[in-house]
Formats: structure tokens, sequence, C-alpha cells
């Protein structure tokens, strides 16, 4: 299928590792031009060479986003490479562990900065530019939001935040024929995860659990399904879908897991 997305100019937050690089990936394949913005000089330029490498297009900004002015250059940056935005994916975002019981405020306000207010602050910068394309956005959000997980209410709250802009902006947007939706993720591998399960004293027993509660073939779901998701919804092929959660996610969060 044609996503009809040949030299867009798409904005991905975190778009060169784990889930976003998979989303990176999936748009430079269909003839989009990935523009990624991320903190880490040495992952993002080797993310770019690696796109370039294969025939596709690319570009970078590197910013630490929950940096307001560093926002701003990103999309300046963009803009005047290219003179134009047709999509944005707010992807970054890191499940810290900022829960209730051994947390403090200081760090949950935190953990906000870190996992949504940059989600508002890019849409809004990108926001001009998309009125003039009639681009979309998607926002990446997480399982948490609806089933909790215990010791991360920063990231559960983010999350919830997340879902809520979502819909909120598919409303605020509607007259400028801009679509808003996000997919949801649950168990996905990545780099992040992989961290995450080594915390555990049996990481390999604790894995295979997760795993075996995951309705559909009882297998994590893959960046890259993940990433197609995305890349179909910034896509005009889905061109009368807006303010939708899309959960890619083997069932887990709304089927019986007893299955």
């Amino acid at each position: 299928m044609n996503l009809n997305l040949k030299d867009k100019v798409i904005i991905v937050t975190g778009g060169s590792k784990g889930i976003g690089w998979g989303i990176t990936t999936s748009l430079a394949n269909e003839g989009a031009i990935p523009f990624i913005v991320g903190r880490k000089e040495g992952d993002v330029k080797r993310a770019v060479e690696t796109i370039k490498n294969n025939g596709g297009k690319a570009s970078y900004a590197i910013a630490e986003l929950t940096i307001p002015e560093q926002c701003e250059k990103a999309v300046e940056k963009v803009v005047k490479e290219f003179g134009r935005i047709d999509g944005l994916v707010n992807n970054a975002g890191v499940n810290d562990g900022v829960g209730l019981e051994n947390g403090n405020y200081a760090d949950f306000m935190r953990s906000i900065q870190r996992n949504v207010a940059h989600y508002y602050m890019m849409a809004h910068l990108a926001l001009p530019y998309l009125k003039e394309s009639k681009g979309a956005i998607v926002n990446i959000g997480s399982k948490t939001a609806e089933t909790g997980q215990g010791g991360t209410s920063g990231y559960a709250a983010a999350n919830g935040g997340r879902n809520a802009l979502t819909r909120e902006w598919a409303v605020e947007l509607l007259p400028y024929s801009i679509r808003v939706n996000a997919v949801i993720v649950a168990e996905c591998y990545t780099p992040l995860y992989d961290r995450w399960i080594k915390t555990f004293d049996n990481p390999t027993e604790k894995l295979a659990g997760i795993t075996s509660k995951i309705p559909l073939e009882k297998r994590m779901t893959t960046a890259e399904e993940i990433a197609d998701m995305v890349t179909f919804l910034i896509s005009s092929k889905s061109s009368h879908t807006t303010g939708q959660l899309i959960y890619v996610d083997g069932g887990y969060t709304h089927l019986d897991r007893a299955l």
C-alpha cells in the first residue's frame, strides 16, 4: 500500500532508539523524511546515517526536551532545513519509577516534565506549520494510564495526560483538518525495558511470566508493529481517524489475561 508519505517531513522525538527508532525506520521505508529530535548526539547521528546509507532521507536536531528553548531551536531547524512540517510523533519519555510511597513532589514534577510537558511544547511549536500542511500528530502512550503498574506515579499520570491531550487536541484542531491520535504500548522489548527487567533478582523468570500473560501469541509486541501503526496514522490513508487511542499490544490491556 502506498501511504503517500514520500518526502513528507515528520518530527519524531526520541527517534534514535527503541520504539522511536522503529518509527523512524518505518517512516523512512515509506519515503518520508524523519526528523529526529533527541538529546544524545552520538545515537541520533548514527540513526540518521543508517537511514541515509540505506537510501533514505533523514535529519536531526539535538535537544533536551525538558528545556523549552531547545524545543524551539529544534523546530526552527526543521523549518529552516525543509520549509515545512507534515507530522509530529511525540514519543520520547521514560518510565522513571517515581512512586507515591517512596517518591517526592520534586521528582514527581520532574517526571511530568520528562514525559508529557514536552508533548505539549512540541505540538504548540509545530502547530503553525501543521496548519499549513494539514498534517497529523501521533502521541505514544503506555498502558500504565489504564492498568496501573505500581511504583510509577509520575509516568502513569503523564500517560493519562497524553491520552487526555490526544482527545483534547483532536477537538481543538478539527477546524484545521489536523488529526490527532495515540498509539498505546503495553509490553514491547526495548533497551529501556531490558534495563528494567534486569533490576529483578530473576529477570528470565520475570520476563517469561509477563510474556505468558500477553493474549495474542504469548509474545511481546515488536517495535516494528507499533511503528507501522504510527506510520499509518500519520499518513493520509487514515484520513478520517482522529481522537483515537489505539492499543497495539496483543490484547494485553483489554482482553482477559487469564486466557
